[in-house]
């Protein structure tokens, strides 16, 4: 199994830290799917520093989604250490480093993958936060900002020459976004010029891909973000285990949706089931139907009631 620093993980396949989905119950799902370990959202070491309500909430975690990754994003290395003081009053068992976030309004202001193209800063803001921090550390980032700045190497070593455990690396350069191919040769340049454990990101879509990554790159473990919102059995699937019925997809979006009406608020619970929904239910015949049909319905347990009558007519066929 993988080991990051002192923490050893159940499972060498890990969960991405998601904007917008990676929230509690998201991650206590594909916890119990087998994932290794799950991220926060990606959290601005600068907001915490306001102690926003809507930013502190991106730490409550519990048991059921261990272990537990922090991700962090900024530019300031004075920003990440104040941040570290903020989140120790919090249960997590690892800090990640965001060097790779390729969202305009993040790079726009020198953060995210933008940090790719300051070595020093990437240097300085590590420097500050091992300083700190004693714990499990990682830095995730892209293959270079361009097909014309391919420097991940370059920062993975800066990394490990910093005291970090692992580094994440997504194959892609940062104008890519998230189209086209993910370059795995980036990944396993990566790999054989550190000592550190790699892990790599980027077109790992199921157990066939997931082998290929392992076998072309020879990284440690595997990181996996979009695919596994729409297929959380995921990460069961790379360990062995079938893919989902239909049945099974409804049973545990299910308990994904009880989980979030248990202890939130009709308004948050409403937009948990509008977002997950069609993407737990991609490819089922009439799911496009259903979202519109929920369109106008305003409480959870309405928009419940609506799968409920679409899982019995789907049982019928």
């Amino acid at each position: 199994m993988l080991k990051i620093g002192k923490l050893e993980l159940k499972s060498n396949v890990v969960a991405a830290p998601l904007a917008g989905f990676s929230d509690l119950y998201w991650r206590i799902i594909v916890a119990e799917m087998g994932a290794g370990l799950v991220f926060s959202e990606m959290i601005a070491s600068e907001g915490l520093k306001r102690a926003h309500k809507r930013t502190l909430k991106y730490l409550k975690n519990n048991d059921r989604a261990r272990p537990f990754g922090v991700q962090l994003y900024g530019k300031n290395p004075e920003s990440f250490v104040n941040a570290i003081d903020i989140i120790s009053g919090h249960p997590f068992d690892l800090l990640d480093i965001n060097m790779g976030c390729p969202v305009r309004k993040v790079v726009s202001r020198g953060e995210g993958s933008a940090l790719m193209k300051d070595p020093e800063r990437v240097r300085a803001i590590i420097k500050a936060v091992r300083a700190k921090y004693a714990g499990p550390l990682t830095v995730k980032f892209r293959s270079g900002w361009d097909e014309n700045s391919i420097n991940a190497v370059e920062i993975a070593k800066i990394a490990e020459g910093e005291g970090v455990d692992a580094v994440v690396v997504h194959g892609r350069t940062k104008t890519q976004i998230f189209t086209g191919h993910a370059d795995w040769k980036i990944i396993a340049a990566v790999k054989n010029a550190v000592k550190i454990p790699v892990i790599g990101n980027g077109d790992v879509v199921d157990k066939i891909s997931a082998e290929k990554m392992f076998a072309e790159t020879g990284c440690d473990g595997i990181m996996i973000g979009r695919a596994a919102i729409a297929n959380p059995w995921i990460f069961r699937e790379i360990a062995g285990f079938p893919s989902p019925t239909v049945k099974e997809r409804f049973a545990l979006m299910n308990r994904h949706y009880s989980l979030v009406m248990e202890h939130e608020d009709n308004r948050f619970a409403s937009n948990v089931i509008r977002k997950f929904t069609p993407k737990y239910l991609k490819g089922v015949r009439g799911h496009k139907e259903l979202a519109g049909k929920m369109g106008p319905i305003k409480k959870s347990t309405e928009l419940m009631k609506c799968l409920e009558e679409f899982e019995a007519f789907i049982s019928k066929q």
